[in-house]
């Protein structure tokens, strides 16, 4: 019982981390738009799109499969999740650069790096405090 709300949980994290970096994606278009106007909004959108897709592709196919007696299968369906996640991104990337060159990077870039980065925040956000500092 107790395994299962700890799967529960995990799949909760997981769910809660794709939602924050699907926000994140209009979120940043809209910020685009504002300072920079459609093109801004467009390098932003396909910036923040390059980092999510590969993280949906990466919570599918490690989501069906679970640890415990099956550890070793585990290991190899992560390493594979990970390898895709990778070439995804990879191609994503080239895909974006040839097709729609992004006409201001840096809105492109800037989106890019905060969805991925957004998976490092959550954890510090909800990192449990010590009973001394919540005085």
């Amino acid at each position: 019982m107790q395994r299962q709300a700890a799967r529960r949980h995990g799949r909760l994290e997981v769910a809660r981390l794709l939602r924050l970096q699907a926000v994140m994606v209009p979120a940043l278009t809209g910020i685009g738009a504002l300072v920079s106007g459609g093109s801004g909004a467009l390098s932003a959108l396909l910036g923040g799109l390059t980092g999510l897709i590969p993280s949906f592709y990466f919570a599918w196919r490690i989501g069906s499969v679970r640890g415990g007696k099956w550890a070793g299968a585990f290991v190899s369906t992560l390493y594979r999740a990970e390898a895709g996640k990778f070439g995804l991104t990879v191609a994503l990337l080239a895909l974006v650069f040839v097709a729609a060159p992004p006409s201001n990077p840096i809105f492109f870039f800037v989106a890019y790096v905060a969805v991925l980065f957004t998976h490092w925040l959550v954890p510090w956000r909800k990192r449990e405090r010590p009973a001394s500092e919540s005085r």
